[in-house]
């Protein structure tokens, strides 16, 4: 019954319209079936995403633009082609470059893989002599082939989210087509730094959305990967202008998310190396939006565990931040205070390294602004018992220009790591932590002697006020005790209950 149906319906023979009659053919079957109206409603939905993909796919590399090309076999060396033919060559071969190689049969594959090398090969070749001329039509196919083999969904991580002193120890994963996806990698950068490229023909394909994919690949594990994407995207941001606040916008959101959401992203340290170059070229005064990516999107990536993986581009960063606008400083020293570990001995070295850069450019406004904070969480670090942060407290306090801004504000100052200096010469279990205590009291003393005599006479009135404190709480708890009826030597002991009458007359 139902072929008889299907003969009588008049045959299209156009592959686009392949999709329609498959709509009809189940319009069709709809009618002798029970399920007819889920089916043909299945149908048409498919249908129709099909036709979107389409639109789409020809919205971004349309065929109009494919039309008035003259193929050429792309088996052919661009030696062996007149100059007018070497333009239709070149996108003969970037045609043959987007064919998918047969997996079923191994031996067809692998003939298939080597043809496409040498074809990338050449085509690399042919950009880097410089003769190339990119039309419209050359630069889609450039963009259609880039698409087609590098735009791919990694699969999902099962690697732990390490903290950032094991992180760098891993052994990064390389992946096996790298030989390939290397050398449309080459090809892309060439044609983007291609001089005598057209920007604004090129905008059309190398839009929003190839931006966001490109993107995405930074989730690549292959550190060779992210390394060209890095060149990439900086070579695009450099020459399409119109892109640049897309960009910045991007990749702010993929640090909220690896901020607040995941914190997984393998390639946090490759675009902050990107915006390194690209803050250094802010101009001055810094635009309100510069400051709010510094504000929300920087200062935020300190609080990840994995921050070592990516601080010293995170710091470099921050510097450029502030040797275009050091009244930012203030803003930055609160932000590392806010996220400052407390049990993590290793991010606490990198925060205390990263506080010293700072110092070293911060006016006296601005450190007068933050130096009690500051101070009293560098106390906490002088007494740290982890011997490495306690000597990296030290050398900070033993910074020259660290120590100028000291001296200027020593009647703050000194009353802050006096008693941390004090208890470390007391109580602290390494000696090298002691000697430079040890060194440290006396550059305080040969900065102030009276100022640091007046330290420790106020640290001894403090103590003895806390002792006699304890001694009142004491004998307070004493007195507690006797008035309940305790022994004071017995006083952890409690007596038994005792079992309860009942003192209504039945």
């Amino acid at each position: 019954m139902i072929k008889q149906i299907l003969r009588k319906l008049p045959r299209k023979s156009q592959k686009s319209d392949s999709l329609d009659s498959a709509g009809n053919d189940s319009d069709n079957h709809a009618s002798n079936s029970d399920d007819g109206v889920q089916c043909t409603n299945f149908g048409n939905k498919i249908s129709s995403r099909l036709r979107v993909v389409k639109r789409v796919s020809s919205a971004v590399f349309p065929a109009s633009i494919m039309a008035g090309v003259e193929a050429v076999e792309p088996n052919l060396s661009f030696n062996n082609v007149s100059n007018p033919q070497k333009p239709n060559l070149f996108i003969s071969k970037l045609n043959l470059c987007c064919e998918a190689c047969n997996s079923s049969d191994p031996d067809k594959g692998t003939a298939e893989q080597d043809l496409k090398r040498r074809t990338l090969i050449e085509l690399v070749d042919f950009v880097s002599s410089g003769s190339a001329k990119f039309n419209e039509a050359a630069i889609a196919a450039m963009c259609k082939m880039c698409a087609i083999n590098l735009f791919r969904v990694f699969p999902p991580k099962y690697r732990s989210n390490t903290a950032s002193g094991e992180a760098d120890d891993e052994e990064p994963v390389f992946d096996p087509a790298w030989s390939n996806l290397q050398l449309v990698y080459d090809l892309f950068l060439q044609f983007i730094g291609y001089s005598s490229l057209d920007a604004k023909v090129a905008k059309k394909y190398i839009d929003q959305p190839f931006i966001l994919r490109l993107l995405d690949l930074f989730e690549s594990e292959d550190p060779r990967e992210r390394d060209c994407l890095k060149t990439i995207l900086h070579r695009i941001y450099g020459k399409f202008t119109v892109h640049r606040p897309f960009v910045r916008k991007a990749v702010s959101n993929i640090i909220y998310t690896f901020v607040f959401e995941t914190e997984r992203h393998n390639g946090i340290a490759e675009l902050l190396e990107i915006f390194g170059s690209i803050i250094s070229g802010f101009a001055v005064p810094l635009k309100e939006e510069h400051k709010m990516f510094l504000c929300r999107v920087l200062i935020p990536l300190h609080k990840p565990k994995s921050v070592g993986v990516y601080h010293q581009q995170l710091t470099y960063c921050v510097v450029q931040f502030i040797d275009k606008d050091p009244k930012l400083a203030n803003s930055v020293i609160t932000g590392l205070l806010k996220y400052w570990p407390v049990t993590n001995s290793q991010k606490e070295l990198m925060f205390i390294s990263e506080s010293e850069e700072i110092l070293e450019m911060i006016s006296m406004t601005e450190f007068q602004k933050i130096m009690v904070p500051l101070f009293r969480r560098i106390a906490c670090c002088l007494n740290s018992f982890h011997y490495q942060v306690a000597e990296r407290a030290h050398m900070l306090c033993n910074n020259e220009h660290v120590l100028n801004l000291i001296k200027h504000n020593r009647q703050i100052i000194f009353p802050l790591i006096f008693p941390a200096l004090e208890r470390n010469s007391r109580n602290h279990w390494h000696q090298t932590v002691l000697n430079l205590t040890k060194n440290t009291r006396k550059m305080l003393s040969e900065i102030d002697d009276e100022l640091t005599l007046a330290c420790e006479r106020k640290l001894e009135e403090e103590n003895s006020q806390s002792n006699e404190a304890s001694e009142k709480r004491k004998l307070t708890w004493e007195r507690l005790e006797l008035a309940a009826g305790f022994e004071p030597a017995a006083a952890n002991l409690v007596p038994p209950l005792k079992p309860a009458t009942c003192s209504v007359a039945c």
